[in-house]
């Protein structure tokens, strides 16, 4: 308990915060009883956990009213994890690649919960439903061994924004944010990796200008345009591919049917193709679809960077299950969004070696 809560008072002094004496015991509180709370993480099992001689509310207030910036805690975070990536980089005598993983969760709430500012109902795609929830848009980075949350984004609707008087942004918007936030050095080959819901011609062109290459999922229903002639990848594939246009693909003990194509998908020029089916190839099986910006690299590759993509959803477990980034029940927004600052700030103290 002593040699952890040492690491978490380095750690803090390390970001060089411009936080009092009472407001740094009290991160220092919340952090070390994040770690220690079994269970539920309430501000009254953190507290009891540390043993804290200060009344509850002054830790509440810590996160609802005190002035101090927790955009300052996370930049100062996402620095610290760059350096970190580089030192891990230094291990390595080939060129460094980094991964960037884009995506978004929700953090569903019971629907009786209305006094919690700006929740509404959005579309969760592992429910299939809209759900009463706050939606991020995050970012991950992968690189070595390293593996850490990197920022995220609150996403509110068109309506939500309105009334609250802020510039309504999508998605999409965030993520173009995240991409253009993230540093990288000369010597540094990133790939940034998202899902079909975030595969728009926007993002990637925003990608490409600041050098990074990309692997992302599409759907079925982009055009491609093999021998001059546009088709829907769906019926291109259920019509005209046969099992001698295929290659044979092993990556991670599981075995691809993959079909590889160059050129134009949609609104996007020149990217590199795969249509995979896994366990067999079929006519009427619709096959997961990826694109690569990077024509140099080999079928084998691509999948295997695709494969680093569950990353981030393994961090959203880590957070939510081991660190209480889901079930918090304060009624301001501020507090919501320090607490997750802070959240993130005890990634690696609580890294069990399932979730590596």
């Amino acid at each position: 308990m002593v040699t952890v809560y040492s690491h978490i008072v380095n750690f803090l002094l390390l970001l060089q915060l411009s936080l009092s004496k009472p407001q740094r015991t009290h991160l220092l509180s919340i952090m070390h009883g994040i770690i220690l709370c079994d269970g539920r993480k309430t501000i009254t099992g953190m507290r009891r956990q540390t043993k804290a001689d200060r009344d509850l509310s002054c830790m509440a207030r810590f996160l609802s009213e005190s002035p101090w910036n927790h955009h300052t805690l996370n930049r100062q975070r996402r620095r610290f994890l760059q350096q970190l990536a580089r030192r891990e980089q230094k291990k390595h005598p080939d060129k460094p690649v980094v991964f960037l993983l884009v995506d978004d969760t929700g953090c569903k709430k019971n629907a009786t919960t209305r006094k919690m500012e700006r929740l509404d109902y959005h579309f969760s795609h592992a429910d299939g439903k809209t759900v009463w929830s706050h939606v991020l848009v995050t970012s991950h980075v992968v690189t070595g061994d390293v593996s850490a949350a990197f920022d995220f984004r609150p996403y509110f609707r068109e309506e939500v924004c309105t009334e609250l008087g802020l510039k309504f942004k999508s998605k999409i918007d965030f993520a173009v944010e995240l991409v253009q936030d993230f540093d990288s050095n000369d010597d540094e080959q990133v790939y940034v990796l998202f899902d079909s819901w975030y595969a728009s011609k926007k993002l990637i062109d925003v990608c490409n200008a600041k050098g990074f290459h990309v692997i992302a999922a599409f759907k079925t229903n982009r055009i491609m345009y093999p021998s001059g002639i546009g088709s829907k990848v769906s019926d291109f594939a259920k019509e005209y591919i046969r099992h001698t246009d295929l290659h044979s693909v092993t990556v991670e003990d599981h075995r691809y049917r993959v079909y590889e194509y160059e050129g134009q998908l949609s609104d996007i020029e020149n990217v590199k193709v795969l249509l995979c089916w896994e366990d067999g190839f079929s006519p009427e099986k619709t096959p997961f679809c990826l694109l690569c910006t990077d024509g140099a690299l080999d079928v084998v590759t691509i999948l295997r960077h695709d494969l680093v993509r569950w990353n981030i959803e393994t961090g959203y477990r880590y957070f939510k299950d081991l660190l209480g980034f889901d079930p918090y029940q304060m009624q301001s927004y501020q507090a919501i969004e320090r607490l997750m600052n802070t959240v993130k700030q005890c990634w690696r103290y609580t890294m069990p070696p399932e979730f590596d």
